[in-house]
Parts: structure tokens; sequence; C-alpha cells
């Protein structure tokens, strides 16, 4: 791979947005220089923000077994034209799920030839493989997840809570990551949920009580084992006022939440749009501004997608009944787009969008060559072409369905060039599938 220059008169680099150039030499970055200079072999404009490429830890791509909801290759192909340039798979809701090291290797094959961007893969840790977690880990996986309510797919069942401490003692004595999805079972059980198409009963049946009362539970077994715990898509501010009070005791844990609860709020989502489900739901304006106060303390760690589309037989199950409908946001091509147009209109620097999307996911999964405009890292880099306004048009996205809740919304700039391991990956209608896998070291 040739050497080659890239010069930017805005860069987020970790210590602010400035001018830089950077040299790329076999796929890393080499160094990097103070200033833009007009002769490198890749001058950006003067409205253009480099960045370095997402890092989203979040991602269901669900094949092999489900792949008519997702899959490999378009999956990392969305990934890919958003900007994102690493992403590591969830254990479900492919089949079989990823709790075995055979399953694994299904997996693996499932991928083989298929990836636009690069690739690691989570584990599961589910009442049947308690016990053998370390051999799954051993076999490369980044980290367990696990549910503390049913998952919606029966073969990834949930964790009680004896089970919850028993797979966190067992993940802390080998010094694992244990990724959680908090909501619990009973106040979810206990919380009304009529067949409806409004989108307010649909909230009143995923309350933040139920957050708050899975996230207590957590950090209790955390503290119990001292195991490494993430908190996976907070949804409700009041759950972070939890993981604040963990973290000051000092407890090993860290916690994300995602564009739509960042960007989106209740107010506006319409009834009977079930593209706009999730679990956590998407709650009102007041707790997304919340949510942003929490993330700019450091409180809340990072900013990923839960990609995780469906058919539309699946996601419009119900005729607009939304407790019928799958539950899940389609957006791995729009989030980091979302997210750096919100932080524009928020008055917030791109360089902290880029610690939340691409720099800290990689250093809580331990991807030490990903995340950064730093010599050493992979050159995995992304242009935000701030003049560029557009209008996301779910026709043009590249996932495989066509469903999202971020169809119709207007952003003021664009993620234009994106360049994997220092190769500038093509735009144009045939995915080149250039990415690697990735495992844990």
């Amino acid at each position: 791979m040739p050497t080659f220059t890239i010069s930017a008169q805005r860069a987020a680099l970790g210590d602010g947005v400035q001018a830089a150039t950077l040299t790329v030499a076999d796929g890393v970055i080499a160094a990097v220089t103070p200033g833009a200079d007009p002769a490198a072999d890749v001058a950006l404009g003067p409205d253009d923000v480099l960045l370095p490429g997402a890092v989203d830890t979040h991602v269901h791509l669900n094949e092999p077994g489900r792949t008519e909801w997702e899959g490999f290759a378009t999956g990392t192909r969305a990934a890919s034209l958003g900007g994102v340039t690493t992403v590591l798979d969830m254990p479900l809701n492919s089949v079989p799920p990823t709790t075995t090291p055979a399953a694994l290797a299904t997996k693996r094959e499932a991928a083989r030839g298929q990836l636009s961007v690069d690739l690691g893969y989570w584990g599961g840790a589910v009442p049947q493989n308690l016990g053998h977690l370390e051999e799954l880990w051993d076999a490369g996986v980044f980290g367990f997840k696990s549910f503390t309510l049913p998952s919606g797919v029966d073969e990834f069942e949930p964790l009680d809570r004896a089970q919850l401490l028993a797979a966190q003692r067992e993940i802390a004595g080998f010094g694992g990551l244990h990724i959680v999805h908090c909501e619990d079972r009973a106040t979810i059980e206990a919380a009304p949920a009529p067949a409806s198409r409004a989108y307010a009963d649909f909230l009143l049946s995923r309350p933040d009580r139920a957050e708050v009362a899975a996230i207590t539970e957590v950090i209790a077994a955390c503290r119990e084992t001292g195991a490494r715990t993430h908190i996976l898509h907070l949804s409700s501010a009041q759950g972070a006022d939890l993981v604040a009070a963990a973290k000051a005791e000092g407890l090993p844990l860290t916690a994300e939440t995602c564009p739509h609860y960042l960007c989106l709020a209740s107010e506006s989502i319409p009834d009977a749009a079930p593209q706009y489900k999730c679990c956590p739901p998407i709650r009102d304006d007041g707790n997304r501004n919340a949510l942003w106060d929490a993330l700019l303390a450091g409180v809340i760690d990072i900013v990923v997608t839960d990609h995780s589309p469906a058919t539309a037989e699946r996601k419009f199950a119900g005729d607009g009944d939304l407790q019928q409908a799958w539950g899940g946001i389609a957006g791995v091509q729009v989030g980091f787009t979302a997210m750096l147009d919100e932080a524009t209109r928020r008055g917030v620097s791109l360089e902290r969008v880029a610690d939340w999307m691409s720099v800290r996911p990689a250093e809580i999964v331990g991807l030490s060559a990903k995340g950064g405009l730093a010599a050493g890292k992979d050159a995995d880099l992304a242009v935000w072409q701030a003049s560029s306004p557009q209008v996301a048009d779910v026709r043009r996205l590249a996932h495989k369905n066509p469903i999202s809740a971020w169809d119709g919304c207007a952003f003021g700039g664009t993620v234009g060039r994106v360049w994997l391991r220092g190769a500038e990956l093509d735009r144009g209608p045939v995915a080149v599938p250039a990415g690697r896998e990735l495992f844990r070291r």
C-alpha cells in the first residue's frame, strides 16, 4: 500500500479541532503534523472535518439464521457509507446465537468474504453456557451480552438474579467484560401493555423504573464481584444518576446511549409508526436533554447505534399495534451523521463526538489500533462535509430492509470520503469486501 498524506484545516485530534496533516503508511497513521499542507496528496476543503472512523460496538447483523433481517454484506456496507469503520456484532439475533465456540465458528464462516468494514464479535452469557464462558473468551470474543428480561428471541434466554451474579463472578475470574440489557422483567410485566397504536401507551409499557431497577441490580452484582460491567443503550436519565454514583464509588462500570435517544423525542413520534419502536424506548425531550448533560459530564461513556433491523413483516406486525411490532431501530448508516448534526446544533465540539463514537468505544473493548487520529492507529478516517446538507431517504440506505426512524430527517452535513486502514472505500453501487475480522488480543 503506498504512503500518502492527507491534509485538513479542521481535524479532531484529541486536543481540539485544528489544522493537521496525516502521513499514512502501510494502512497506519505514521505521523500527525500540525498545520494543513495544501500540497498533500489529499487536501480537504475548508468546511470539511477529518474524523476517526466510528467504532460501533452495538450492531445486530443477524447472520446466519435471520439474514432476511440483515446480513454481513448489507450491514457492513451500510456502516461504511455512514463513516463507521469498525463494528462489533451482537450474539443475537443470529441462529445459532454466539454462545459457544462452535457457534462463533459458524458465524465466522457466514461472514467470510462479505465485510465492507472491520468486524469483531460479542459472545453471549445465557443460562445454558454458564461455567463455560472462558472457552468463548479464549476464542476471541470481546465480552459477553446478557439480558435481564426476555430478549425477544427464544434461543437467547435472560439471566435471573442468581444467574446474573454467577455470570459476573465467572467473567471477573478471567478479566472479561459483561454487557447488559437493563430492563427489569417484573416491572415490565406489571406495566400496562394494552394493544394500542398510540406511542404514549407503548411508552407507559416500558417505564423508567424498569431501567432503574435493573441497573440497580447490575451495579450490585458489579460491586460484589468486581466484574467489568457495561450498561447497554441507556435511555432513561434516571438510570444515569445510578451510573454516576457507581462511578464515584470506583466501580468498574461504563455505559452507553444511542443517537436515537439523543436526537429524537417522544413528543414528535407519530402513532402507529413501528419504525420508532425500540426497547428501552425513546423518551421525552426533557429526558433527552438530561442524557446530553450526562454524556457531556462523562457519566455516559459512549454513543453507539444499536442497529437492530427486521423485515417489514416483523416490524409492521399488528398493523401499527406497537405491542406486536418488532422493537429495534436501523441506524448504523445514519447514527454518526445524526450525532455530528445534533452536536453542531447544540454547540458541542465535533471532537467530543469523535471521542464518544470512536476513541472511547475502542478503549472500552480493547481495540488499541482503532479509534483516533494518532500515530500508530489504523488509518480509519471519515470526512464530515459540514456544508453539504441532506435529508435521509430510507430508499437510499444500504441496509437490507428499507425501514428506519431516520427516514426524512434533515441533517446539516454529510459523511463523505471514508478510508479503512488507509484504503479509500468505494461509494459506488457495488460493495468491495475490504473488511477484516478482529479478535480480542
